[in-house]
């Protein structure tokens, strides 16, 4: 059985399956709504059922607190129809007409600039030319038919391999594998897949506005793949860049964020640390990464703000952004690694 679902904005329409969510329906039918994680614990997703009904899989309390629900929101990643709808969500313009693809690769390299942090370098076939935007991610094909998702941290206008950077979380499926913990251990040549591109979070390049960046940890590999298509495509438009970690090891690129300061017109960036160490002897920003920029920007009814990082941090951006700092909905763009931890706890 499928049911009828419109878009109150476009009037747009597409059948969606009682299989299958709002999101994968729309996506198939090449009507691009925003969205990131696409396990219900980012809101990336979030809109609102006007007329009928949707039941919702797993998801965050965070993401979509039961009030909200009640009131009519829902994350269209992880619902499913009860009937034909009427609904509100953003449609996304830019990124519809790339294909999403599998796609073998081989490991061209792997660096560890942190302790816990690797940079997982791809060289794909040689007769492959790989389309995505700037800030999109990739998800690996492992075995049992599991998934693990990471941004891509290189530019679509550089040649060479896709560049991720991928935190350790010690148990984890995937990143045991790349940190050598679990047996066999990811090494140079070897062959893997992946199916991308995915996601909503690109720059928006018909806006001018002033651009706040906000990464947590590997967070900011996707940021760095839209700043650097903004230096190749000479997008001239300020930007203030903060960079948040517990400790200064995890601004693992803190020496190419200061370069791009010095290189780049009205490009201002922010490091913050929330747990140093007296002997990491930091003298910079201290405290939650999302409530420096809140301090030095107290009004951002003028920006687009484009966050990334852990759940709890972009859920607490999008909430503090928009009611205390004036920053309309619409203008804030987000990305959040979520982790089977993550999951867990939905």
């Amino acid at each position: 059985m499928s049911y009828q679902v419109t878009l109150k904005a476009s009037g747009k329409q597409f059948e969606v399956s009682a299989d299958e969510t709002l999101l994968e329906a729309a996506l198939r039918q090449n009507i691009q709504l925003p969205y990131g994680c696409k396990n219900g614990a980012c809101a990336s997703c979030k809109g609102k059922v006007l007329e009928g009904k949707v039941s919702h899989g797993q998801h965050s309390a965070s993401a979509l607190p039961p009030a909200e629900e009640a009131a009519g929101s829902a994350l269209f990643c992880c619902c499913h129809p009860q009937s034909d709808l009427l609904i509100e969500a953003r449609e996304i313009q830019g990124g519809g007409d790339i294909p999403v693809r599998k796609v073998p690769c081989r490991v061209a390299s792997l660096s560890m600039p942190s302790t816990d942090v690797a940079i997982l370098k791809l060289q794909l076939p040689a007769t492959d030319r790989f389309q995505y935007l700037a800030g999109q991610y990739i998800e690996f094909l492992l075995k049992d038919g599991q998934r693990r998702a990471y941004s891509i941290a290189t530019a679509p206008v550089n040649e060479g391999p896709l560049e991720l950077h991928i935190r350790h979380l010690p148990g984890g499926l995937f990143t045991d594998f790349v940190f050598g913990a679990a047996t066999p251990a990811l090494k140079e040549k070897d062959i893997l897949r992946f199916e991308g591109p995915l996601g909503s979070f690109f720059l928006r390049e018909d806006s001018q506005k002033p651009i706040i960046f906000v990464a947590a940890g590997t967070g900011f590999a996707p940021i760095k793949s839209i700043i650097e298509q903004m230096q190749a495509k000479k997008i001239a438009r300020p930007i203030h860049l903060y960079w948040g970690g517990r400790r200064p090891s995890d601004l693992y690129l803190h020496e190419l964020c200061q370069v791009w300061a010095k290189d780049i017109p009205q490009f201002i960036y922010t490091p913050v640390i929330s747990d140093g160490l007296p002997e990491d002897a930091w003298t910079g920003r201290t405290g939650f990464v999302h409530a420096s920029v809140m301090q030095d920007h107290p009004n951002m009814s003028a920006f687009q703000v484009y966050a990334c990082g852990a759940p709890v941090m972009v859920n607490a951006a999008r909430q503090d952004f928009s009611s205390k700092c004036h920053l309309p909905e619409e203008e804030f763009f987000a990305d959040s690694f979520t982790s089977a931890a993550d999951l867990a706890s939905a």
